[in-house]
């Protein structure tokens, strides 16, 4: 029996193994900075107080956690059902679309808690609206999702670059960018939350979505396990063949499992639209998109193990910003080459350590 077939504890899969691939990620890491001259263990120093030594740093550190989080799910809720969407990228910024347009109709009239449900609805409709085409011609014509959603990422750049500068700019503005939301279009900070710690938030745009973005990692943890639909999807997911031999209508989960997935994707913009800038912005999804493979990967597709890996990211990302202006000789681009290493060990050699923990686990066992 090949050592990928051997079935391993959860707290081996889910524990163990991405702790030692972020360990050999940041082991790299530690020794590309010492090769430069600077010294690891002060820059991991640095990183973390970055990320989390201050009230306003751990709200940039969760304010980018609550992106990579809907990004995640996103992703995931596509695996699951044997489907790799790598359009999430796009999916946001149509999403962004949609939470701007109810922003934009409402902020005038209603306080922000009745505009929130209606911007969330938006935003997972214009999200799942453009996951269908790719869905449907993977269901219907054999076209690989792959493909599809990787073109559909730069029509909806283009899409939104035109938008942003023919329809929806500010007569007499050269920027392209809608107008800035109302209070009735913005989703308001947590600093009560942060509060609570005796923290103080400062200029983070730490806000509601990160409320939102738990509630969805739960309804995603009861879909896939809880629900007829999710136990179809993982069926699908494991074997489609199987699957189909079994009953389950192939089409129609792989379209559903598309639009959920695009509507998780288009919910991440109602964090940097309605929560951040207030208004509607060229790139403002900022490659999360993209992070999102890797924190679901990282996550192993489970909710739960997304929140903690959209976590890291948060980490990364804030504490790389404050590390580079600390140590020039680490640069912007050196913080990606250590997102990298942590995207390459967690994600395409995430079982890199596998056999040996499985030869180890099986002699403990007999035992």
């Amino acid at each position: 029996m090949s050592t990928a077939s051997v079935p391993l504890p959860n707290w081996i899969s889910y524990g163990l193994l991405p702790l030692l691939n972020i360990a050999t990620a940041f082991f790299i890491s530690g020794l590309v900075v010492w090769g430069i001259g600077e010294d690891p263990f002060a820059a991991l120093r640095l990183l973390v107080e970055g990320a989390l030594g201050r009230g306003d740093a751990i709200g940039f550190t969760l304010f980018y956690t609550t992106s990579f989080i809907f990004t995640g799910l996103s992703v995931a809720v596509a695996f699951h059902a044997g489907l790799f969407n790598i359009g999430s990228e796009g999916q946001a910024y149509i999403g962004g679309l949609g939470a701007a347009l109810v922003a934009l109709a409402l902020d005038r009239y209603v306080p922000w808690y009745v505009t929130m449900p209606f911007a969330v609805l938006g935003a997972a409709l214009f999200g799942a609206a453009w996951a269908f085409i790719p869905g449907w011609l993977q269901a219907k014509r054999g076209s690989h999702v792959v493909i599809t959603t990787i073109m559909f990422n730069f029509i909806a750049a283009a899409l939104m670059v035109y938008l942003l500068v023919n329809v929806l700019i500010v007569p007499g503005k050269m920027a392209p960018e809608t107008r800035t939301f109302l209070p009735g279009g913005q989703l308001p900070k947590l600093d009560w939350l942060m509060a609570m710690f005796g923290l103080k938030l400062g200029p983070a745009p730490f806000n509601v979505s990160f409320i939102i973005a738990l509630v969805a990692a739960f309804l995603v943890w009861v879909l896939i396990w809880r629900t007829k639909l999710g136990y179809e999807m993982r069926t699908l997911g494991i074997s489609p063949s199987a699957a189909v031999y079994a009953g389950i209508p192939y089409s129609r989960t792989v379209i559903i499992a598309m639009l959920i997935s695009g509507g998780l994707a288009g919910m991440m913009a109602l964090n940097p639209v309605m929560g951040a800038s207030a208004r509607l912005q060229v790139e403002f999804v900022g490659g999360a998109g993209f992070v999102g493979i890797a924190v679901s990967l990282m996550g192993r597709s489970h909710p739960l193990g997304i929140v903690f890996a959209a976590l890291l990211f948060g980490i990364l990302y804030q504490g790389g910003a404050d590390l580079s202006f600390e140590m020039p000789n680490i640069t912007r681009e050196m913080i990606v080459v250590i997102q990298g290493l942590v995207i390459l060990f967690a994600g395409a050699l995430e079982y890199m350590y596998r056999p040996a923990l499985v030869r180890i686990y099986q002699q403990f066992v007999k035992r």
